[in-house]
Order: structure tokens, then sequence, then C-alpha cells
């Protein structure tokens, strides 16, 4: 493989760098150090010419996002959600789920979750599918949650 094609696997395995260098917001020489694939000019000249090849991280979506409290575990026939054997819906429990519809997706819960993350914000269970995301948070939470969901996804 070239040092090029190395230092590409490298970003790759590393999505926090990729946003960034998409963003263009790197210091290369920096980068470079990070990722130790190579000599630090070359691997600094390759992430330039990846950079640029990168589209515009806009992520700005047409979405609706709402919230739903007193949810909690129920049967999966009325499930809101279902992961593995935990189902989810209204059901009086403690928590609050945010439910992101229209243009919002897997690729979009990634960048949901890592939000939610950065506040604090403990996720009990989430879901998305095409045109749908749901996240299950803590009732005390919900409301800075369902702030920061719409905030992410520029709803």
């Amino acid at each position: 493989m070239s040092l090029a094609s190395d230092t590409r696997d490298a970003v790759r395995r590393r999505p926090f760098l990729h946003a960034a260098l998409a963003a263009g917001i790197v210091n290369y020489t920096a980068a470079a150090r990070y990722l130790d694939v190579g000599d630090e000019e070359p691997v600094a000249a390759a992430l330039r010419r990846y950079a640029e090849d990168l589209p515009d991280p806009d992520h700005a979506t047409d979405a609706r996002v709402d919230m739903q409290s007193g949810v909690g575990r129920v049967d999966p026939s009325d499930a809101l959600v279902t992961v593995g054997d935990a189902a989810f819906g209204p059901d009086q429990g403690d928590l609050t789920a945010i439910i992101a519809t229209g243009e919002v997706g897997p690729s979009a819960l990634g960048r949901v979750l890592a939000r939610l993350d950065i506040e604090g914000i403990a996720v009990e269970a989430t879901a998305g599918a095409e045109g749908y995301l749901v996240c299950l948070v803590d009732r005390t939470a919900g409301v800075d949650a369902l702030r920061y969901v719409e905030e992410t996804l520029g709803a």
C-alpha cells in the first residue's frame, strides 16, 4: 500500500479526524504526527489532498423533532423502540423519547449520539431508520436533549 492509502485508512479509523478534515479545521502536521503512519511532511501532504476530496460536512436536515414523556419497558407489540429483548413504549415510565422524523436516518443518529454524549446526557436506548430516529433519555434530561437534537440536525 502507498503512504497516501495508509494515511486515508488511518483517518477512516478515526471518525473525529475525518470530520475535522471535512470541516477544514485540521493542523495537518499535528494530525500527521498523531497518526504516526510515516514521515510527517509526506503524511501531512497526503492529508491535505485527502481533505480536498471530502464532501462538505453541512448536515442540516429537514427534520421535525418531538418528545414523548412517560416511556418505559412495554410488551413488544406496543413498542416505540425495540432493541434486542428490550421493548420501550408509552407506559408512564421514567424515560423521554426524542423522536426525529423527516430527512434523518442512521447516519444522523451518529451525530445525535455524539452530541448527547458531549452534553453529558445518557441515552438508554436508540434506533434509526431512513426517515426516523429515536433516542430514549431520562425524563429529567428530555427538554435539554430535545434542544440538542434540534441543534444537531439543524431542525
